[in-house]
């Protein structure tokens, strides 16, 4: 990544993103889906064990109040589709009602619940106008199943601007005014106005909640000012959070994306008291160091970590520091509510019996050996089995 800042400079055909932003500034768009306090503590929680650390939502503190699920799955047959699996035996035998229940419990509160798309492994592609009603039809069935209250694109592969905008605005008509958008970029995808990640911000910027640029794995980037800053600093988080805020983007739809600990990722780690020294300059041009902003942007969007499961394994303390400074709250930990899951009646199966010679599709119940099934997705001549990746899902004796 410092080898693409070098070239950056010394290639004239490239265009820094900050250098031509005020000539195309468009109207200020009216203020977005906004969080209770005015700022969004987003954390990332795993729906997988990664080694961090293993948690039910019901175990997020209340600090955060944007909680991004980790991550959507390609629909299989459906090009630019996607679904959710939860994982089931990795978190403990967590199951899909105790997880909708969780993301109830979580909006009582006054917290959000969205769904990501993407990471690291993550290849949801959205590059023609079939995939992006695909995309858009399926991200809204989810929310309606699970309850989620939008989207978090976190696609680290590439995106087609044009298509991805079809796709949100699409999702945004199902889905009304309430529907959050969140995006993750990292740092190489607004050095540029060429950049999609760029295009789309700026495009969707009306129904646009919130950009929380990946300031980590990033290696020396550009900043507004066309000077070089190393990742892992005040000055480069608050040099390149000044690309978004001069691009035309308002403040609070800016947001500053971090590790939670050093473990969690591979460069780019501060510890809190940096992150916060980043927002009060961007805020009040206070506390800068070698960069200062070249006015007082106010309240910017917020903070975002990778993650949730990090920060639990430093005792929340990027939770409590950080949301004590955004007024999100404190990194108090919520008590579990016992759930009890009351397993059917053995011999009470009220589906029909699996046949392998019946087509089904995602949703579809049935018994075998005893057991209730759900399908996944569209199938036929699959034996019901307890696999966690297969094509049905095992609800259990019945």
């Amino acid at each position: 990544m410092a080898a693409i800042a070098s070239a950056l400079i010394t290639v004239g055909g490239i265009t820094l993103a900050a250098t031509s932003a005020h000539a195309e500034d468009p109207p200020a768009p009216e203020p977005a889906t906004t969080s209770a306090s005015g700022q969004w503590l987003t954390g990332y929680w795993h729906n997988f064990n990664n080694g961090s650390t293993v948690l039910r939502l019901n175990q997020v503190p209340d600090a955060y109040n944007l909680v991004a699920v980790a991550f959507a799955d390609n629909l299989a047959g459906t090009p630019g589709g996607i679904t959710f699996n939860l994982a089931s035996s990795e978190l403990g035998g967590y199951t899909e009602q105790q997880f909708k229940n969780d993301i109830a419990a979580i909006q009582a509160q006054g917290r959000k619940v969205i769904i990501s798309v993407g990471g690291e492994r993550g290849h949801v592609s959205v590059a023609n106008a079939t995939e992006a009603a695909n995309f858009a039809r399926t991200t809204y069935d989810l929310m309606v199943e699970y309850g989620f209250d939008g989207v978090d694109i976190d696609l680290e592969h590439g995106i087609n601007a044009q298509y991805m905008e079809q796709a949100l605005r699409d999702l945004a008509g199902r889905a009304g005014s309430d529907l959050i958008i969140t995006m993750a970029p990292q740092t190489i995808d607004f050095q540029a106005t060429t950049m999609p990640y760029y295009q789309l911000a700026r495009n969707i910027s009306d129904i646009l909640t919130i950009v929380n640029m990946q300031y980590y794995n990033s290696g020396s980037m550009l900043g507004c000012d066309q000077r070089v800053y190393s990742q892992g600093t005040p000055d480069f988080v608050a040099a390149l959070a000044c690309i978004q805020l001069e691009m035309g983007l308002r403040p609070d739809q800016v947001g500053l994306g971090v590790p939670a600990v050093r473990s969690a990722a591979g460069g780019g780690y501060m510890p809190p008291s940096d992150v916060i020294r980043a927002l009060d300059c961007l805020e009040t041009r206070t506390s800068c160091g070698s960069f200062t902003p070249s006015r007082a942007y106010g309240p910017i969007g917020g903070i975002m970590t990778w993650s949730i499961n990090w920060d639990a394994t430093n005792n929340y303390a990027f939770a409590n520091t950080i949301g004590a400074r955004l007024g999100s709250g404190g990194g108090t930990t919520p008590t579990p509510t016992p759930e009890p899951t009351p397993e059917p009646t053995p011999g009470d199966c009220a589906a029909p019996a699996w046949s392998a010679s019946a087509v089904y599709t995602g949703g579809d119940q049935v018994t075998y050996n005893g057991r209730l099934y759900q399908a996944r997705w569209w199938t036929q001549g699959e034996t019901p089995s307890s696999a966690a990746w297969g094509v049905w899902q095992d609800l259990g004796p019945c």
